[in-house]
């Protein structure tokens, strides 16, 4: 199992933002690969606090993860949900200023991976899909199959190294002051940071050398997803310009198809059993639905409308591992609206017999009860 974020830093779930960002600073000193040149196990700690402190600084992925854990970022079929596969160029790209300094890791000089300081290595923009699932299908986990339309660089485009900045991203100017000559660097006007700029441009290809492609992409859904839950796959949004460019992301929201019969809440599910007066008094077996299939169930005599059945796991699966929650099944007698005239007479007969008269003891629960049984 992949290690807690919030051990891997050495903080507590209630870290404001700024202890977050000190703790982070501190192991990735600690660990920065100029610091420990060669050493596998420090790089591998490198790269956990990066992606601890890529989700525990969002407010929104926290959240997320505080909820369901890792799940909420991974779908256990290696397509690189959030979180996951940093590597070192996209560490310093995103968390440079954590080092008071540029690409390259600030303080510790030379950077990493014979990257230039001021070089940003350019990334597409990500691509939003919504994904429908049955209970049947979030219950489960699936696999969906979707196509997507997305921009790669087309074939046969080629791309030179910038003039203006010889590769290197930035320009640097000198300014004569007061206080005597000022050295600064600045974005590179020309390939705006990315050191490259497109050198062959194919027939079909844009000012960028990209092109649209159509693609299908496989996406592993987990068990137990909610309404609204995002899962993002790492590369398969839009392509950049450049060699040393990083793929966007394809963000997946998951959408719940209302189900026929049942209806959800949070992990367990509610089902309405509707009974005759007559089923109510002499008791009856009863198939309902569940996410797996028709389960038959037995209705005791004398049972009141009002009661709640539960069925144990029968429910959905959490999405952090925690079980599966219950399926509640709701007991409603349906009392007859039309009367034949023997029925009638029956009734009528029967009014003043003890055993029509409501009589609930003890045992038997308000409604109020059973709502708080429900959800204790």
């Amino acid at each position: 199992m992949k290690q807690d974020y919030y051990e891997i830093l050495g903080i507590s779930k209630n870290a404001t933002p700024a202890e977050i960002k000190k703790a982070y600073r501190k192991k990735a000193i600690e660990h920065h690969p100029d610091k420990n040149p060669g050493n596998k196990a420090a790089e591998d700690k490198f790269k956990k606090a990066a992606e601890a402190y890529e989700i525990l600084s969002n407010e929104n992925k926290k959240a997320r993860y505080d909820q369901y854990g890792h799940a909420a970022f991974e779908n256990g079929g290696g397509n690189g949900y959030s979180g996951g596969g940093m590597n070192m160029d996209d560490i310093f790209s995103q968390f440079g200023d954590i080092f008071g300094g540029g690409f390259g890791g600030g303080s510790f000089g030379g950077g990493f991976g014979g990257q230039s300081r001021g070089r940003a290595r350019v990334k597409g923009s990500n691509l939003r899909i919504r994904v429908k699932l049955t209970l049947e299908e979030i219950a489960n986990g699936v696999e969906k199959k979707v196509k997507v339309r997305r921009k790669v660089m087309a074939e046969g485009a080629t791309y030179k190294t910038c003039s203006t900045c010889n590769g290197a991203g930035q320009v640097m100017r000198v300014t004569n002051t007061i206080l005597g000559r000022m050295q600064s660097a600045s974005t590179c006007p020309t390939c705006h940071g990315a050191g490259e700029i497109l050198d062959k441009r194919p027939k079909n290809a844009d000012s960028d050398g990209l092109e649209f492609k159509e693609e299908t992409v496989s996406i592993k859904i987990p068990a137990g997803v909610t309404e609204g839950v995002q899962l993002k796959v790492n590369g398969k949004g839009n392509a950049a310009p450049g060699n040393n460019a990083i793929d966007g992301d394809l963000i997946v929201v998951i959408e719940e198809i209302t189900h026929e019969t049942l209806k959800r809440e949070g992990t367990n599910l509610h089902f309405d059993l509707y009974i005759n007066f007559s089923e109510a008094v002499l008791g009856i077996s009863k198939n309902i639905d569940t996410v797996s299939g028709k389960v038959k169930i037995k209705i005791e005599p004398g049972t009141q409308s009002g009661k709640i059945l539960r069925l144990r796991g029968k429910g959905l699966p959490s999405i952090d591992n925690y079980g599966n929650g219950d399926l509640l099944v709701h007991i409603n007698v349906w009392t007859p609206q039309t009367l034949s005239t023997e029925q009638e007479a029956f009734f009528e007969a029967n009014k003043k017999d003890e055993n029509f008269k409501p009589n609930p003891s003890k045992l038997d629960k308000s409604f109020f009860e059973k709502v708080k049984d429900m959800f204790s």
